[in-house]
């Protein structure tokens, strides 16, 4: 069985930072997939929030993150980061780590991946 399982969510004041991790489990390891993370808050779609090649040579950014967030992967420990800086309001939202072979005109949609964690909340707020 291949899963995944994020954490490291939690609250944070505007500006503050978190980091989010994500485990592959089972037999799924993180070096032979795509990895990303998507968020999706309240009332909203899954919007995709970075990605990260299966070489973890090429990292990939949505215009509202880029100089903020950082993606990383760690093979032998099986997991993939999200450290996430300057943190706003409106980054608020359930976080979501994808795995899937995708290519990369479709590393931005969520449909192109298989694997699915069951989501680590992030609030932003004073």
């Amino acid at each position: 069985q291949e899963r995944l399982a994020e954490s490291g969510g939690g609250v944070a004041l505007p500006g503050g930072s978190l980091r989010l991790s994500c485990e592959g489990r089972g037999d799924l390891h993180v070096r032979n997939y795509e990895m990303a993370w998507f968020r999706q808050a309240l009332g909203k779609e899954r919007e995709f929030v970075g990605a990260i090649r299966r070489s973890g040579g090429y990292k990939y950014y949505a215009d509202s993150v880029q100089g903020r967030f950082t993606i990383s992967k760690d093979n032998a420990k099986n997991t993939v980061s999200l450290q996430m800086n300057g943190l706003k309001p409106e980054d608020t939202a359930v976080y979501f780590c994808g795995a899937g072979l995708v290519v990369l005109s479709g590393i931005r949609d969520a449909k192109n991946y298989r694997h699915w964690g069951q989501g680590t909340q992030v609030t932003v707020s004073s």
